[in-house]
Formats: C-alpha cells, sequence, structure tokens
C-alpha cells in the first residue's frame, strides 16, 4: 500500500495532485500502533503565550490519575520545557533503551516525557528549527513506550506554528484540543486564532478554559473580580465550542507551580481547586473514541 494512501492528494497513479506536495510525515505502523493503546488524546494549547497553559494541562494529568486513569502526560514545548518543575521531577532521566524510551513515572497511574529531561544543564538554549522540531515530537509519540494510556495529555507552547501543528498531526483527527486564554482583549484576539487553527487542521476543540480570570483572596476565600472577566465565555459563544469554566488568579497556585507539587492535589477544597475540579470532571466521562483502521 502507498504511504499516501488515504490522503486526499493522493491521484491515482499513486502520485501527489497537490501543488505544493505533503506536509504530513506518512503514519507508519510502530506509530499506529502507540496511537492505538491511547484511548483519549488531549492537546492543551493557547494562541498567547503567559496564560497559565503549562499549569492547566499539569494539573488535567494530575487530576485524571488521581482519579484512577492511566495518563501520559507530554511536554512538547522545546524551547520552554516546564512541567519538570511543575512536577518536581527536575533532574530525572528517562530510561533510555534501543530505538525507546521509558517516560517518567510521577505516580503509578501518570507518566512524564519531556525535553526537559534530556538537556544536561537547564540553562541551556535549544536552537532548532522546525524539522528538528517535528522529528523530536514524532519520537516522543512513537518511541516512547506509554503502553495503555485513557489519556494522553500534551503541553503545547504558545502559537499556531511547528509544535501544535506537528503534534496535532502525529497524533491525528481523533485528538482534541483545550485551548486556554486569559480574560483580556490582548489575549482573546490571540487565542481566536487557534480556534481557528484546530478547526483548519482537521482536529476538534474539546473546550476552552479562561485562565486567572478575577483573583481568589487568599484571607477571606472570595472571588474579586479585579480584571477583566468573561471574555474567555464569550469567545467560546462566539466560536460555537464549549466553556469548560473559569479560573481564578490565586496566588496559591504560582506557588505550588515553583514549588512542584500539583494543586489539584493539596488544595482541591479551595474555590479555585473546585474550579479547576469543574473544568476536569467532563474529560472523565468522554465517549470512547472510533478505532483506527
Amino acid at each position: 500500500m502507498s504511504e499516501c494512501s488515504g490522503c486526499p492528494s493522493a491521484s491515482p497513479d499513486g502520485g501527489c495532485s497537490s501543488a505544493t506536495g505533503c506536509d504530513q510525515q506518512p503514519v507508519d505502523d510502530k506509530l499506529n500502533k502507540t496511537l492505538g493503546r491511547i484511548k483519549h488524546k488531549i492537546v492543551v494549547m493557547s494562541g498567547k503565550g503567559g496564560v497559565g497553559k503549562s499549569t492547566v494541562a499539569a494539573n488535567i494529568a494530575v487530576a485524571l490519575s488521581l482519579a484512577g486513569k492511566k495518563v501520559g502526560l507530554l511536554d512538547v514545548d522545546v524551547h520552554g520545557p516546564s512541567i519538570p518543575r511543575l512536577l518536581s521531577l527536575k533532574g530525572q532521566t528517562p530510561h533510555m533503551g534501543v530505538d525507546v524510551m521509558e517516560p517518567v513515572p510521577w505516580s503509578k497511574n501518570l507518566s512524564v516525557m519531556s525535553l526537559g529531561f534530556l538537556l544536561e544543564d537547564d540553562r541551556q538554549a535549544v536552537i532548532w528549527r522546525g524539522p528538528v522540531k517535528m522529528g523530536l515530537i514524532k519520537q516522543f509519540v512513537e518511541d516512547v513506550m506509554w503502553g495503555d494510556l485513557d489519556y494522553l495529555i500534551v503541553d503545547c507552547p504558545p502559537g499556531t506554528g511547528d509544535e501544535p501543528l506537528s503534534t496535532l498531526q502525529t497524533l491525528g483527527p481523533t485528538a482534541m484540543a483545550v485551548v486556554v486564554t486569559t480574560p483580556q482583549g490582548v489575549a482573546i484576539d490571540d487565542v481566536r486564532r487557534s480556534l481557528s487553527f484546530v478547526g483548519e487542521v482537521g482536529n476538534r476543540v474539546l473546550g476552552l478554559v479562561e485562565n486567572m480570570s478575577g483573583f481568589a483572596c487568599p484571607d477571606c476565600g472570595a472571588v474579586h473580580n479585579i480584571f477583566n472577566s468573561g471574555g474567555g465565555e464569550d469567545l467560546a459563544k462566539e466560536a460555537g465550542v464549549r466553556f469548560l469554566g473559569r479560573i481564578p488568579m490565586d496566588p496559591a497556585v504560582a506557588r505550588s507551580g515553583d514549588e512542584g507539587f500539583p494543586f489539584v492535589k493539596v488544595s482541591e477544597d479551595s474555590a479555585t481547586g473546585q474550579a479547576m475540579k469543574a473544568i476536569i470532571d467532563p474529560m472523565l466521562n468522554l465517549p470512547d473514541p472510533p478505532k483506527m483502521a
């Protein structure tokens, strides 16, 4: 069978009818087998940097694992891998075999892979062009021994460039996106492009999260709308996607990230913890995706 089988640009003689050529890598048997063992693939992304996307991704992964699900957390932020710090895994090294890598365990239900585990010096700048980053992402999916997973959560860098594009193309059309924004208009403008990007690539938006929505007072526990609020919900309505909920700005969340302990594990009863729980609960009831051919 031709590597181009199933591609809309494939011509009857086996060539390519696309004027620009094919920008999708052939999906080989090894990748198919890996993806076939992963039930749900959720890519956490945003068109804007600094919206707390990695924090949301880490807490989603931890919460799902605490609910008894088998979870993999993949950090594809090549230039700023922050998942190792957020989960207190800095300095850990994955075991390397012949053409395989073992992810770093956080718990019996959660395994993690990040370029941050492979850098000799965490001050080292990663200066890579697109094709190298694309190859790494594919390798992190097919060469890592994820095993049977209920969920693979992927933390993408901001924007609609190489990393999110390669991730969605590698994971295939059943992968869904959770898009994170803050309420301010300058973030909404960029995140609107992310929603459009997901549809154009051929994937579905699972929902939109409005992070840093109001301020959770550490003294009284109330949430005060010091800054704008509601921009994410308005964008979700405009785009016709599910609004998963709001997470307030909480000093305890920033502290938990710096100290490397997941907020949802230690503060689930707080207003912010309950807000995160409301966002994550729908993910526990996702219907099974269709099996890959």
